[in-house]
C-alpha cells in the first residue's frame, strides 16, 4: 500500500515537473487515512498526499484553491490525479504553532507576549476564512456534510458519550443525557450559521513559515457558526493558554470579526461557551477512543488537559439552557482525581506493570493510562499444562518452573524478552517516563505466561528507580 502510493506520487511528480523525484520520505501519520510524503528533486521540495477518499480530496483541493483566490495563506496545489487518489501541494515546513508554543515556553517559562502576538495574527486571519471567503463559497463541495447541522452536533455529542463517558467511571442517566443533548443542540442552532466553519482550527494545523501563519487540514470544513473555530483554537488543551490570555484573545477576535459582519457581543458569547463545550466533548471523545480504547498512551495526557479545560469553561459559562444531566456528568468528570491525573508522570520513578493473562479472555488493560510496552505471546513455547502431572499446577509452582528452566526454547524466549524490556527500561528512565507495561499471554493464563512474568519480575527486582507491579490476571478470581 505504501509503495503503491509512492509510485503513484512519483508518476504525478514526473508529469508535473518533467523529472523524477530524487527522494521520497514518508511523514508521520496524522491519525487519518491520508499519507504524506516529502518529495524533492534537487530544485524544489513538495508534499505529496495519497488518499483513497475521493470526496475528501475534492473538498481539500477545492477549498485550497478557493482560499488562495481570497489571498489566504494555505498551501498551493501544484497537481492532482483524483483517479489515482494523489496530489502535490506546497511544502510549508515542519514548525507548527504548537511546536512554537512549546519552544517559547521552555525558553521563557511562560506564555509570553511573543506567543500572544502570534495568536492575534491568527485571529486576524480566522474571520477572513469564516466570513469573507464564505460569501462566494460553494458549500456543496464540503465533506462529509455541507453544514454543521443538528446531525453533525449529535455525532460529536454521541462520540463523547460512547468513547469517553462509557469508558470512564462516570455514572449517568442515558435518557436524561439524551434529553439534554436535544436541548443543547437546539440552543446552538439558534446562532447564526451562515459562515465557514473550519472544524479543526487548532495549533497543530497552523504552520509557521517565514514568520507567517499558514493553514492546513480544513478538508472537514462546512457551513456553520463562527463560535466553533475560535473555541477550537483557544480551548486547545495541550497549548494550555492561560485563562486570562484566552479571555483577552476572545475579546480581540470579537472585535476583529465585527469588522466583517454585524455581531452582538453578548449573543455571540452566550453561544460561544456552548460551542466550546461541544468542541471539548468531541475532543474528549477522540482522546478516549485513541487512548482508553485503542491504548495509545500519548492521548491519555490529553484527557487530563481536557478535564482542566472543562473546569475553566464551566467556571465561565452561563448557558441560558437547562442541562441537568450534562451538568452532573461534567461535575463528576472535573471532580474525578484519576481523570485529572491521567497520563501524567507521578515523579516517583518507573513503574513496570507485569501481567500474565489468557488470550481467550483478551488483553489486559493498562492500569496506568500511559504505559505502552510489550505483549509477548508465550504460545510458541511448549505447554507444560498438557503434561498430566503439571496440569493442576501453575507457573509459580516449583515443578512447572523447573520444567521450563530446563527447556531450551523457553530460555531463548525469556532471554529475548529480557533484552527488549531492558532496552525499554533504560530508555524510559532516561526520558523520565513513569510507566511501562509488559504482558505475557498464553492459552489459559496459568503456566507459561505466569512463569515468564515471574522470571522477568525477578530479573527487574531491586533495580534503582524501578517499582515492579506483578499481576496474574487469570488467578486473581480463582
Amino acid at each position: 500500500m505504501t509503495q503503491d502510493a509512492q509510485d503513484r506520487l512519483a508518476r504525478l511528480f514526473r508529469r508535473t515537473f518533467g523529472r523524477a523525484p530524487a527522494r521520497i520520505a514518508a511523514l508521520g501519520a496524522d491519525g487519518s487515512k491520508r499519507r504524506y510524503y516529502r518529495m524533492a528533486d534537487g530544485e524544489q521540495t513538495v508534499l505529496g498526499a495519497a488518499n483513497d477518499d475521493r470526496r475528501e480530496n475534492v473538498a481539500f483541493l477545492s477549498l485550497s484553491r478557493h482560499f488562495r483566490r481570497h489571498g489566504l495563506p494555505v498551501p498551493e496545489i501544484f497537481a492532482e490525479d483524483l483517479d489515482q487518489g494523489v496530489y502535490l501541494q506546497q511544502d510549508l515546513g515542519d514548525e507548527t504553532l504548537f511546536n512554537r508554543v512549546a519552544a517559547v515556553r521552555a525558553e521563557e517559562g511562560t506564555f509570553s507576549d511573543r506567543l500572544a502576538a502570534i495568536y492575534r495574527r491568527v485571529l486576524d486571519d480566522l474571520p477572513r476564512f469564516q466570513i469573507v471567503a464564505a460569501k462566494d463559497l460553494d458549500f456543496s463541495i464540503c465533506y462529509p456534510r455541507s453544514r454543521f447541522d443538528a446531525q453533525s452536533i449529535r455525532w460529536d455529542l454521541n462520540y463523547f458519550k460512547y468513547h469517553f463517558l462509557k469508558l470512564v467511571p462516570v455514572d449517568f442517566d442515558e435518557q436524561a443525557l439524551e434529553n439534554d443533548f436535544e436541548r443543547l443542540t437546539a440552543f446552538l442552532l439558534e446562532a447564526d450559521t451562515r459562515y465557514f466553519l473550519y472544524r479543526d482550527f487548532q495549533s497543530r494545523n497552523i504552520m509557521l513559515l517565514d514568520g507567517r501563519p499558514h493553514y492546513i487540514d480544513y478538508q472537514g470544513g462546512r457551513q456553520g457558526a463562527l463560535q466553533y473555530d475560535v473555541a477550537s483554537l483557544l480551548q486547545d488543551g495541550k497549548a494550555d493558554i492561560p485563562w486570562e490570555i484566552r479571555d483577552e484573545l476572545l475579546d480581540y477576535y470579537v472585535e476583529t470579526a465585527c469588522e466583517y459582519a454585524p455581531i452582538r457581543r453578548e449573543t455571540f458569547l452566550a453561544h460561544y461557551y456552548g460551542y466550546a463545550l461541544v468542541r471539548l466533548m468531541q475532543a474528549l471523545g477522540a482522546y478516549g477512543y485513541r487512548g482508553l480504547y485503542e491504548g495509545k498512551s500519548h492521548f491519555l495526557t490529553s484527557i487530563s488537559h481536557g478535564v482542566r479545560n472543562q473546569e475553566g469553561l464551566l467556571a465561565r459559562a452561563d448557558l441560558p439552557v437547562n442541562l441537568p444531566e450534562l451538568d452532573r456528568a461534567w461535575s463528576r468528570i472535573v471532580d474525578d482525581p484519576a481523570l485529572r491525573r491521567m497520563g501524567e508522570d507521578s515523579g516517583e520513578g518507573l513503574t513496570v506493570h507485569l501481567w500474565s493473562f489468557s488470550y481467550h479472555l483478551g488483553l489486559p488493560r493498562d492500569p496506568s493510562g500511559n504505559g505502552g510496552g510489550f505483549v509477548f505471546d508465550c504460545r510458541i513455547v511448549k505447554n507444560p499444562g498438557r503434561i498430566p502431572e503439571y496440569a493442576a499446577l501453575t507457573g509459580k509452582d516449583a515443578p512447572v518452573a523447573a520444567f521450563l528452566d530446563e527447556l531450551e526454547e523457553a530460555q531463548s524466549f525469556l532471554g529475548d524478552a529480557k533484552t527488549m524490556v531492558d532496552r525499554a527500561v533504560g530508555h524510559h528512565q532516561r526520558r523520565g517516563f513513569s510507566d511501562l507495561t509488559v504482558a505475557f499471554g498464553c492459552t489459559g493464563g496459568q503456566h507459561r505466561s505466569v512463569y515468564f512474568a515471574e522470571r522477568l519480575a525477578e530479573h527487574l527486582a531491586g533495580r534503582q528507580g524501578i517499582v515492579v507491579e506483578l499481576r496474574h490476571r487469570e488467578q486473581e478470581d480463582a
